[in-house]
């Protein structure tokens, strides 16, 4: 199945469709019948289900760095999709176009809660 964002003002996604890939035989043949279907001519974008973070995780070729979800910003110069960013202090790596912390997450197996204020993980 192929799936595809819908953008809207400031090419926030505002939702995402599935279509079934005989009849989304490419990007634009999808566009194609959404705007047909719905008798509209919105901007829409063909997304990965399988991509995150710049890998695609059954091993095919990524694509548009990272699934879209309602809320994540269509990026044109990068061709890629940004969820929304969660805290002020964290960056965006241009290469997975995926937010980080300023201070990495630990690895002792625990979970973890980011605390903005303090700029720390918390102990779940």
């Amino acid at each position: 199945m192929a799936h595809f964002a819908k953008l809207g003002t400031g090419n926030i996604v505002e939702t995402v469709e599935v279509v079934h890939n005989d009849i989304a035989t490419t990007e634009q043949a999808g566009v194609d019948f959404l705007n047909n279907l719905y008798k509209t001519k919105d901007v829409w974008k063909m997304t990965s289900y399988n991509t995150f973070g710049g890998v695609h995780k059954l091993g095919g070729t990524p694509f548009r760095k990272n699934y879209a979800g309602t809320g994540y910003y269509y990026d044109q110069a990068r061709d890629a999709f940004i969820a929304p960013k969660p805290f002020n202090s964290w960056i965006l790596n241009e290469d997975t176009c995926l937010w980080e912390a300023p201070v990495a997450y630990p690895t002792d197996g625990q979970r973890y809660n980011w605390n903005e204020q303090n700029q720390t993980w918390d102990l779940v």
